[in-house]
């Protein structure tokens, strides 16, 4: 018998509703919030209050677009972390209240591992094209930088980690220092196709094992640019294209090395990208390009799955719900929780 799954995220900025069904999905609606730009970066009490704003209409358009009735729900889904306290509060309260109501059950859903699952997403009429287990999975975004090897849907191990910075943080504070708007690293991304990758070398940092810091790469860029404005005031300007290119080699090289020594140690060759920073070409580029180097079988997620999405949440809902896990109601959300 089939299974419908109704999956809720709002751990962030984004309010998102999604129905799956049977790892197939009907609908994935988003709506973003603008009112950060201004801003530089998200303020959680606004994020909240758009939150509140956003999830019924954004729930009542996935039920429509996937024509189904709420009375065909057999589970929600939900973001219970990791993300802002008061924005997955609206979710996971929005959750309980549904739930109640229509006497379904919950099951919360780890926001990585809906980061990393965005790849056994089915669409209808459409072959299926998932990684086999196990796999190893770069897991990059604004507040994760993670190498995680993936055994089966929900049994990871994560073995290379950021001490400090994540990579998708590294990317939005270079581009803050240089003038450019929120988000960063979408711009720096843009304007790195225009620029030279080798013009500024800019050091990596010697970290053991399989592990990153972004850090000290920040402040280094922060005191490259402060010397190089002393001296000329107009540098950034001049040179913003060869900067970002620059800065988003730096970073790519950074994730890359590990990747690949990871592979070689665990001697895995089905290698996946998931989270935001995901969706940049250069890093997209690049593993294409590695795949084919060391015979690799690469997967790389749609661009509407490397954001926060609903999509992601329900998948991993759904093999959950397979699993027999329920939660109950007295769950509540936490902003840090390990995968």
């Amino acid at each position: 018998m089939a299974v419908t799954i109704l999956a809720i995220e709002s751990s962030c900025d984004d309010t998102s509703a999604a129905v799956i069904r049977d790892q197939v999905l009907l609908s994935n609606v988003i709506a973003n919030q603008d009112v950060h730009q201004k801003y530089g970066g998200v303020i959680p009490e606004l994020a909240s209050r758009a939150h509140q704003q956003n999830i019924i209409p954004v729930v009542h358009r996935a039920l429509e677009m996937a024509n189904v009735e709420v009375s065909d729900i057999d589970a929600i889904a939900f973001t219970s972390g990791p993300g802002l306290l008061g924005s997955l509060l609206v979710g996971t309260s929005f959750a309980k209240g549904l739930s109640i109501s229509l006497n379904v059950p919950l099951v919360e859903v780890n926001h990585l591992q809906g980061h990393i699952l965005a790849h056994f997403i089915q669409k209808p009429d459409q072959e299926p094209v998932q990684p086999q287990f196990p796999f190893l999975c770069l897991l990059v975004s604004g507040g994760h930088s993670q190498i995680v090897v993936v055994r089966d849907h929900l049994e990871m191990e994560i073995i290379g980690q950021t001490l400090d910075d994540a990579a998708g943080e590294a990317f939005d504070k270079c581009a803050k220092v240089m003038g450019l708007p929120y988000p960063g690293g979408p711009m720096i991304d843009k304007l790195a196709k225009e620029g030279d990758a080798k013009a500024f070398k800019f050091a990596k940092p010697q970290i053991p094992d399989l592990n990153y810091s972004f850090s000290g790469l920040k402040t280094s860029f922060l005191y490259f640019l402060r010397d190089a404005v002393a001296q000329n005031p107009n540098f950034i300007e001049e040179h913003k294209a060869d900067l970002c290119a620059s800065i988003q080699y730096t970073i790519i090289e950074v994730l890359m090395d590990k990747l690949v020594k990871a592979a070689k140690q665990t001697g895995i060759r089905q290698i996946a990208v998931a989270g935001g920073v995901s969706a940049n070409s250069g890093l997209r580029d690049r593993l294409v390009e590695e795949g084919i180097k060391r015979r690799w079988s690469v997967f790389i997620p749609e661009f509407g799955y490397t954001t926060d999405n609903a999509a992601m949440i329900g998948i991993t809902g759904y093999f959950r719900y397979l699993k027999g896990e329920r939660t109950p109601l007295s769950v509540a959300p936490v902003t840090r929780i390990k995968l």
